[in-house]
């Protein structure tokens, strides 16, 4: 009893230290990606369609022509207009591309407005076969 008691011990310590070592295993950015903000009248027009019926929900999706990868992030139905998105990392790892993103405020003018808006942002990036992580 008490060997296998030591043998499952040992054993647990083993994964637990397997575990760490992988969790631990920093992300390094090979280089920041640039990009370009979409405005709606140029986005193609297959992804606006997309769009259009993921809009009334939080959504992160890729789409890729085969020119290029346009990542897009949603933030579903806000009461008013007036919001804006801010990209705040888009960077190339050897394992990932990983986009980080923001949902501004409206000002404080802008909160009267009670009409229901559906910000989104559409960003366009050179054309890689690499999966995109959202944070």
């Amino acid at each position: 009893m008490r060997r296998i008691f030591l043998g499952l011990l040992i054993a647990l310590n083993v994964l637990c230290l397997c575990g760490c070592t992988l969790m631990s295993q920093e992300r390094v950015k090979l280089r920041d990606l640039d990009f370009t903000v979409l405005s709606e009248e140029k986005i193609p027009q297959e992804l606006a369609e997309i769009l259009e019926e993921k809009k009334s929900e939080a959504f992160q999706l890729t789409y890729k022509d085969g020119e290029a990868l346009y990542i897009c992030i949603g933030y579903g139905p806000q009461e008013t207009g007036g919001y804006s998105i801010a990209v705040n990392d888009l960077y190339l790892t050897d394992t990932a591309i990983y986009v980080n993103t923001s949902l501004l405020g409206p000002q404080p003018e802008e909160k009267s407005n009670k009409t229901v808006s559906y910000p989104y942002i559409v960003i366009k990036t050179e054309y890689l076969d690499q999966t995109v992580m959202f944070e």
